[in-house]
């Protein structure tokens, strides 16, 4: 079903990019409704954390859903649209207006809002795979360690200081590098075979290539392949070796180091032992232990031809 059959929720994030979200929805709200009709799209602007998650949940007779804002409300709109039944889940799109828009990038959607929705209105849905730990989904990235830990100052510090973009990651990168380069100890069991125990630095597991505004974590991770992508950190590494294997996973490049271990999975549960930072789509996550699989064909996206 394209966009194009039946009504549509966009459901948008004022506070996106700063408070440009606002003028951002408005703007999607004109183009779409220019295009299938006045009475064709409703906008639901959200009012704070897990609203965007409540409303898709309760989207009745709507053929489609949009997220328009950032990766943070993309993951909630997903994870409503999960807790309908399947044969009553709209198809899902998105309209890109944050600041790392991984998502975005994952699926092919340009990053601006009149290009987003012309891609809408040409596009047609494809069934691809999510990713659940201990109940919770995910559309694009977990990740535990340090990598994480830049994900979550990365959001700290752009609440306080207002800006934007994937510098402020390279920056949030850099002091996590510097003051907070540990080696956590955890063990591991991938589809179910034998436990096994090791350290690592970060620890991502991916359903699409990229996390942090376009770092390239797992560079051939599909979103339909059934599976999840795993990347895993080995110490012993320095700072200085740290910092340039972190720049070159901007383009994909840092698989090449002994250190990193690739790999591929169904599902995979890991346990550490400590608690380490952790984060699913870009919010914090918090657990003793992490059960995970990818849920193949979980959800019908609206993608670019």
């Amino acid at each position: 079903m394209s966009i194009r059959e039946g009504k549509v929720l966009l459901i948008a994030n004022p506070a996106a990019q700063n408070g440009a979200g606002a003028a951002a929805a408005d703007r999607a709200a004109t183009l779409l409704r220019a295009a299938l009709g006045p009475d064709a799209v409703v906008l639901a602007k959200t009012a704070g954390p897990r609203h965007a998650s409540e409303i898709a949940e309760r989207a009745e007779g709507c053929a489609t859903v949009l997220a328009l804002g950032g990766d943070g409300i993309i993951h909630e709109a997903a994870s409503g649209l999960m807790r309908r039944p399947a044969n009553a889940r709209p198809v899902f799109g998105i309209v890109p207006a944050g600041s790392g828009n991984d998502y975005a990038r994952t699926l092919g959607m340009s990053r601006k809002v009149d290009e987003a929705c012309e891609q809408l209105l040409a596009a047609e849905p494809h069934a691809v795979d999510l990713g659940r730990v201990n109940g919770h989904w995910f559309v694009e990235t977990l990740s535990f360690g340090l990598d994480a830990a830049i994900a979550l100052d990365t959001v700290e510090r752009r609440k306080r200081t207002g800006r934007t973009g994937a510098v402020l990651y390279a920056e949030a990168g850099v002091d996590q590098l510097l003051h907070h380069l540990d080696a956590r100890r955890y063990t591991a069991s991938f589809d179910g075979g034998e436990p096994t125990s090791g350290e690592s630095i970060t620890f991502a597991v991916q359903v699409g290539p990229s996390y942090g505004g376009g770092f390239k974590i797992c560079p051939d991770a599909r979103i339909d392949d059934g599976l999840l992508d795993v990347c895993i950190a080995h110490p012993p590494i320095g700072v200085a070796g740290a910092a340039f294997v972190f720049a070159l996973a901007k383009s994909g490049r840092h698989t090449r180091f002994r250190q990193m271990e690739l790999r591929r999975a169904s599902s995979l549960c890991v346990r550490f032992d400590a608690p380490v930072p952790a984060q699913i789509d870009g919010e914090p996550l918090e657990a003793e232990a992490y059960v995970i699989d990818a849920v193949p064909q979980a959800l019908d996206v609206l993608m670019p031809a």
